[in-house]
């Protein structure tokens, strides 16, 4: 069978349930998530040793993971009784003419219908065939089509397999989860373009999202695209964070930096610290916290070469701090570093570094330091150590971070996104492709329903 068939093939199924899963209750959704996550948690061992065959991530991170995946699939079963897929605004009928007069309005939310979801390489759990995409459009009434990913293939089939013995054990049909593996880009692009899917969720590299993204919007009736495309995540150190315990914090951002061989979305790679004594014994301790931490291998040899290209591009534009080593099975850390002006003037400095690389920038002060965080553009996340005060000049630099990310952190560092209620992961472009949604958090729901007023409707359908 070709791709283009097998692509067909899983629409369809998708298509065929669509109706029937828009039309059920909380309860029947819930339950079926529940099941999912019960479903992982009672395969765990077999599946993390079969992620850590294919990914190299480590036992320690993928339990963490599996346990995220579970505890979200959890959490979106139990906002479906209030949360938004089933509310509804009523305004009753008041007599008279407009525009006190009006009909009786309800505003209800109608799930949008198949959705393509494109797995991410750097989680293999959190953003693939279960992750917070699937969990999200299926508690929205979505059935969803996976594009598994080819650097976790076995793992991909093994999870959807566990997750359609839970669909067909419920009574479900098939078409509420299908599998598309072993698909070319080409056949990615037929997925985006099928005229059955109406929205798509992508986690992955800038060149490859806004290729789809594109896609998606030359479709004769374009639909959306949720994409999260990658992301430089700022982090300004000032020194006022930096006068009593600069070597922890050095220690904890070395930490940040290599987490998962530098393999996050949010991993922070550019710091950005004022021209002082503080700031300098801390480029120091950094350097030196990062010296000996030994990286596993990247998740592809594709990906590896990647971090490569991009980080000896950087270096041909700024001065090296901390050289690779050579020989290693995975990509020693690395650090250079450059001035403001530089950095703002020179796009080749922007460019993500996705792997253990970080870029320290030098400002003179506090107004240069917002002319970098313009010059970023858009980033999942901006975190600024040190802006505990209520001065003028510190509500300047938090309005300049928000206006270019989704997550402002005033402590702590960026790795890590917590599922709940209130947080926000996607920021403007090119960080994402639609800065007002989130593909983390309870909110990731909305993106998969669309408002609809229904005026004078009888009761059976409100």
């Amino acid at each position: 069978m070709s791709e283009h068939n097998l692509v067909d093939t899983a629409v369809a199924q998708a298509r065929a349930a669509a109706s029937f899963w828009a039309e059920t209750s909380a309860q029947v959704r819930a339950t079926l998530l529940r099941g999912l996550a019960d479903a992982l948690e009672a395969h765990k061992e077999p599946l993390i040793a079969l992620a850590d065959e294919e990914t190299h991530l480590g036992t320690s991170r993928l339990t963490g993971e599996i346990a995220r995946t579970a505890f979200q699939l959890r959490g979106f079963a139990e906002g479906l009784a209030s949360g938004p897929a089933y509310a509804r605004i009523v305004d009753a009928a008041v007599a008279g003419a407009p525009p006190v007069g009006r009909p009786q309005l309800t505003r209800v939310a109608r799930p949008l219908g198949p959705v393509a979801m494109f797995s991410a390489s750097n989680f293999p759990f959190a953003f693939s065939v279960l992750g917070g995409d699937t969990a999200s459009a299926l508690a929205a009434g979505c059935p969803v089509v996976v594009k598994a990913h080819s650097g976790h293939p076995r793992l991909s089939q093994a999870v959807f397999d566990l997750a359609r013995e839970v669909v067909r054990s419920q009574g479900l049909p098939d078409g509420l989860l299908t599998l598309v593996d072993n698909a070319s880009r080409g056949a990615g692009g037929y997925l985006v373009q099928h005229p059955d899917i109406t929205a798509v969720a992508f986690t992955g590299s800038f060149q490859g999202g806004t290729a789809l993204w594109k896609l998606a919007n030359e479709r004769s009736r374009p639909v959306p695209f949720f994409g999260e495309l990658g992301s430089i995540n700022p982090l300004v150190a000032l020194p006022a964070a930096l006068e009593d315990n600069s070597a922890e914090l050095a220690k904890t951002l070395a930490a940040s930096i290599t987490m998962g061989c530098g393999q996050f979305c949010t991993s922070p790679g550019v710091i950005v610290l004022l021209d002082q004594p503080a700031s300098e014994r801390f480029i120091g301790q950094l350097c030196e916290a990062l010296a000996p931490i030994q990286t596993h291998a990247m998740l592809t040899p594709g990906m590896r070469q990647g971090f490569e290209q991009a980080s000896g591009h950087v270096a041909a534009h700024a001065t090296t701090l901390l050289a690779p080593a050579e020989g290693a099975e995975g990509p020693a850390p690395r650090l250079y570093i450059t001035e403001a002006a530089t950095f703002i003037q020179d796009p080749a400095l922007r460019e993500e570094m996705f792997g253990p690389g970080a870029l320290v920038v030098k400002a003179r002060d506090l107004e240069q330091v917002n002319q970098v965080l313009n010059a970023i553009g858009g980033t999942l996340t901006t975190t600024l150590w040190g802006a505990d005060q209520d001065t003028e000049a510190n509500r300047a630099l938090v309005r300049a971070a928000e206006a270019v990310s989704g997550r402002v952190l005033f402590s702590g560092v960026p790795t890590g996104v917590a599922v709940c209620a209130a947080q926000q992961h996607g920021g403007p472009w090119p960080s994402s492709t639609a800065p007002q949604t989130t593909s983390v958090g309870y909110a990731a729901i909305e993106r998969f329903l669309r408002p609809v007023a229904l005026q004078d409707a009888p009761a059976w359908r409100v």
